[in-house]
């Protein structure tokens, strides 16, 4: 393969909640993508809280192994910022640039871009992102470029609510809209849904301005696109819980070396295996320090899976709740490390949806220390069969595919709890709020 150019474009708390999915969200520009690219319907991310997330695909490695245990802003940090894609890129003699947001460094001059698009079109708005990253792309180019392309939606804003100037200011029509599972279907929580669908309606015409110029700076045919979210969406149940709802993610690619066509793949796959993809295609020499591995025999036919299973943790996020998670085709499994009589309610979003639940007394519920849900059977993960004794069986298998994943990882849980950064600032768990997670943010419908 010759030159390949990579366009990373990514949101933030969006799930799998786009159109190519199948759900009823109006998303024409990604499902454009997917229609000319390679949809991978069961990609994981290996840590659904948002700093974690993006390290682990931007540096090939799990949360725990890299550093990245909590939140870049609160203090957390990567063990070695050499490791991030943008400084490896920029080693290997590619053009490295950002527009928006990343979430990977408190100072992202640590990240290795050189360059930040910062000045331009559009102003601090989502659409200035999205015309900033157009403007790169209608450069010229003498080498290779990495541009990574970050979108603050579908992010609630840091009042957790979708209000205007204290006055109710709904953004999105709530009578024809169904939540989606685990959440059940009340009015309340309709119209925080419709809110959603109405910020990724917004993400998707921001994701299209940076299509077209790419379509327009003709540098398409050698520039794979890699379209993707860090987790799930800012629901109860969801960001932050390590089922489907919190680690499940769209995960698009488009470009040269299979990824046309309109394929659809059903293996498992992990945000873990996008470096050594990315690898792969460039013609790069994969660095020791990568935990994934290529996807690129799914798309050339060379396999039908590249895993038998994907993993998944939470350290920190707003508050301490470490726990593990293994998923296979079949089972998922989780296991805590802390278990408490109630919720880690500060690592929910503020949101109507949240007091909506805590009005029927989501408080109370207490948490368990081991998880395990029959996919096949029980694919919305609400029935845990632990303790049944017709699963005792893979409940033993699980726990030895997730204890050999942390040995060979070098999981610091193994040996006791981890330990934060100095300075890091964490929530008490007994706590119902977060502080503002990202910084400031734009209503869930940008400007």
């Amino acid at each position: 393969m010759g030159r390949l150019n990579i366009l990373y474009i990514h949101s933030h708390d969006t799930g799998r909640y786009v159109q190519p999915y199948g759900y009823a969200v109006e998303t024409p520009r990604i499902q454009q993508l997917a229609e000319e690219g390679v949809l991978f319907r069961q990609a994981f991310c290996a840590n659904p809280t948002c700093s974690a997330s993006r390290s682990v695909l931007l540096t090939g490695r799990y949360a725990h192994s890299n550093g990245m245990i909590g939140l870049a802003h609160r203090g957390s940090r990567l063990n070695d910022y050499r490791q991030h894609l943008a400084s490896f890129l920029s080693r290997n003699g590619y053009e490295t640039a950002l527009s928006g947001m990343q979430h990977e460094a408190a100072d992202r001059q640590l990240l290795g871009y050189e360059r930040f698009l910062d000045d331009g079109p559009g102003g601090n708005t989502q659409e200035g992102v999205a015309r900033r990253a157009a403007a790169f792309l209608a450069e010229r180019h003498d080498r290779p470029f990495f541009l990574s392309c970050g979108f603050s939606l579908t992010h609630r804003t840091g009042r957790g609510i979708q209000w205007h100037n204290g006055e109710a200011s709904p953004l999105g029509d709530p009578r024809y809209c169904r939540p989606p599972a685990p959440l059940p279907d009340l009015p309340e929580i309709r119209r925080d849904f419709a809110d959603f669908r109405a910020s990724v309606r917004r993400l998707d015409e921001c994701m299209g301005i940076v299509f077209d110029a790419l379509e327009e700076s003709g540098l398409a045919e050698e520039t794979l696109v890699v379209c993707t979210t860090d987790h799930g969406i800012a629901f109860p149940f969801m960001k932050c819980n390590l089922t489907d709802h919190g680690t499940g993610v769209m995960l698009i690619l488009r470009g040269p070396g299979g990824f046309t066509g309109g394929k659809v793949v059903d293996a498992l796959v992990s945000h873990v295996d996008i470096f050594p993809t990315l690898c792969q295609m460039a013609g790069i020499p994969q660095p020791d320090w990568l935990q994934g591995t290529s996807l690129m025999p799914l798309v050339t036919g060379d396999a039908e899976s590249v895993r038998d299973e994907v993993f998944a943790e939470v350290n920190y996020h707003a508050a301490r709740e470490p726990m593990r998670s293994v998923r296979t085709a079949r089972y998922r499994y989780i296991r805590r490390y802390e278990v408490h009589p109630h919720p880690v309610l500060p690592n929910c979003d503020e949101s109507v949806s949240k007091r909506e639940l805590l009005r029927y007394g989501w408080r109370e519920r207490p948490q368990q220390e081991e998880a395990l849900y029959d996919l096949i059977f029980d694919p919305n993960e609400a029935c845990n069969v632990a303790k049944d004794p017709l699963y005792a069986d893979a409940l033993a298998e699980m726990r030895a595919r997730l204890n050999r994943w942390m040995r060979e990882t070098e999981d610091p849980l193994l040996t006791g709890r981890m330990e934060p950064w100095p300075g890091m600032v964490s929530n008490p768990v007994d706590g119902n709020s977060p502080q503002e997670e990202a910084g400031p943010a734009e209503p869930w419908v940008a400007r």
